[in-house]
């Protein structure tokens, strides 16, 4: 009897078989950087295959042990955590995952060479991007908020190669009073005899692990709501590891993101450092936000392609009803579609890279920052969403061994859902794209550089696509003129739509432009279908959130009956 084993699906070197990454670097860096880096993230594919790959899998199958006491009964709060998640950890440092983008040694484009090792990287590191997305988000503060002695001892150990050196930061933001809604914080910060103490209880703080951390508390008689928050600097483990004056209460245990270690906390006395003067700490936080919600959507758009490239790879090896997968047409229409948008979120999120590059060295118009405003929010949630999407069907694509926790599609299924969650939900996001194109007034700006894309493109093949994007851009307009006039509910409930179109859309115009450059060049022509079949999906018309539909939303979402009418008989 002749038992028949499947082969399982493999990839190889990451940087080397991404032809999107590579076309990518080709059309944007200039050839001196492309020559400068190129070898390195060749080499470094080559780890994520041949190291990074085995650590995130024994990182995933020995999660985080919390060891409240010692055996004589002394409250000691250990967090164990595998060898494996500390080796992420050194290997983040000596490959400069959060140092790359302040060494600036390409400038602007130092943002994008880091975050090409972050999509190279994620899928495979059972999530440790989120200890570095805060790391780098504490070091973006403190640069520009930081007094000197954050300056001089805390900045240069969050930005440095050398793992004996190196410090990853916490975030604590989310209490029981609420995750997104931070103004409702009931963290206390006292100024005792030797400065500030904390005095409260943070309900998530991922990366537990971390030896500092950065937080919100209201100092007493600060007014309540978001504008009496400060912003405060933590060393929550002294030099023995040993929690400062911060009870661990217990490790979450969480769907995904198992490697993780993400706590509830309560503050008992503990030490802060002012960030920045009293108040505003929420408007600064944000600028720790911006950087974590970029590394959400690199994380996001790198997921989705170690998932398709996967269920590519399964195509050529699975046979099912007497041929091949790849020569079943409707399963070739699925990976069709999976690579389409692939190459969307991909587009979005290396283009808001490019634009925080700019920006942070200070080559960015003031368009372009307008623009960086509006698009951070956008390309999170529409990447986010998408994720779970793109991923969900790659697994479907390999069958019920997709669905085995020990397959390698596993960690990412259950990750991926942690995605439109973390540094903010899509309506969340969707309201803060709202307010970036009230207080930023970034429509113009983005309406000004999705066209300038457009009338640079001029190869025939896209004349098609051009024109059905054009009509997007005037769907948009329409919408935003009836909108101009209309209460805060009206914006609220079309929020979230609206934020889709704008991603849906400036996508678009990005994946002309790279198509139109690809034609220049010759290459193959996948990036111009993409940009096609991407196009033709686009919608020109969206929903009007009139005062009409908000009250059938209300009806239908809370089961509230919508019509009076006179008592009717029983039906028969």
């Amino acid at each position: 009897m002749t038992t028949f084993v499947q082969d399982a699906p493999s990839t190889g070197n990451p940087y080397v078989e991404d032809r999107v990454l590579r076309a990518f670097l080709k059309r944007v860096l200039p050839e001196s950087v492309l020559d400068r880096i190129d070898p390195g993230l060749s080499r470094f594919g080559e780890r994520v295959v041949h190291e990074v790959e085995g650590l995130g899998r024994m990182a995933e199958s020995a999660p985080p042990v919390h060891v409240p006491f010692d055996a004589w009964g002394n409250r000691i709060d250990r967090v164990d955590v595998s060898g494996a998640w500390l080796d992420l950890e050194r290997i983040s440092a000596e490959e400069g995952l959060v140092a790359i983008g302040y060494e600036r040694s390409h400038g602007p484009w130092s943002r994008i060479e880091q975050f090409v090792k972050l999509y190279l990287f994620s899928p495979s590191s059972a999530i440790y991007a989120c200890p570095l997305a805060m790391t780098d988000g504490a070091a973006r503060l403190i640069e520009v908020y930081g007094d000197v002695w954050l300056k001089e001892n805390i900045l240069p150990r969050f930005t440095t190669r050398d793992p004996s050196r190196f410090l990853t930061s916490g975030q604590w933001m989310t209490e029981r009073t609420g995750g997104s809604d931070v103004g409702g914080s009931l963290t206390v910060a006292r100024l005792e005899a030797d400065g500030y103490r904390l005095y409260g209880n943070k309900w998530f703080a991922s990366a537990v692990t971390a030896p500092v951390a950065m937080t919100l508390a209201r100092t007493e008689g600060a007014p309540e709501g978001s504008r009496g928050l400060s912003l405060f600097f933590v060393e929550a483990l002294d030099e023995r590891g040993k929690f400062r004056d911060i009870q661990l209460i217990r490790l979450k245990d969480k769907t995904g993101t198992r490697a993780l270690p993400t706590a509830e906390l309560e503050l008992a006395g503990t030490r802060g450092r002012l960030v920045g003067d009293v108040g505003h700490g929420v408007r600064k936080i944000a600028t720790l936000f911006n950087i974590t919600r970029v590394y959400n959507t690199i994380v996001a758009v790198s997921f989705m392609r170690k998932a398709v490239a996967l269920a590519k790879d399964y195509a050529h090896r699975r046979a099912a009803f007497g041929s091949l997968l790849r020569e079943l047409p409707a399963h070739l229409e699925t990976l069709a579609s999976l690579e389409v948008a692939c190459r969307g979120g991909f587009a979005l999120a290396f283009r808001l890279a490019e634009l925080l590059g700019k920006e942070e060295t200070g080559e960015a118009s003031s368009g372009e920052k307008a623009l960086l405003r509006l698009l951070t929010p956008v390309c999170k949630l529409f990447t986010a969403r998408q994720a779970v999407t793109v991923v969900s069907e790659a697994v479907e694509c390999i069958g019920g061994v997709g669905y085995l926790e020990e397959s390698s599609m596993g960690p990412l299924l259950r990750d991926a859902h942690v995605l439109p969650i973390w540094e903010g939900t899509t309506n969340i996001l969707a309201l803060d794209t709202l307010r970036a194109l009230r207080k930023e007034d970034a429509y113009g700006p983005f309406v000004h550089d999705a066209t300038q894309r457009l009338e640079s493109s001029s190869a025939p093949q896209l004349t098609q696509a051009i024109a059905r994007v054009r009509d997007a851009l005037h769907a948009l307009d329409t919408y935003m003129e009836r909108a101009a006039g209309e209460p805060p509910e009206f914006h609220q409930a079309g929020a979230r739509e609206l934020a889709i179109a704008l991603a849906e859309t400036y996508a678009a115009t990005l994946l002309i432009e790279h198509a139109n450059w690809a034609l220049s060049c010759g290459l193959d022509d996948a990036a111009v279908l993409a940009a096609r079949r991407w196009c033709s999906g686009l919608r020109t018309a969206w929903t009007i959130p009139d005062v009409a539909h908000r009250a059938v939303s209300r009806a239908l979402g809370l089961d509230e009956p919508m019509f009076s009418s006179p008592a009717r008989a029983p039906c028969p």
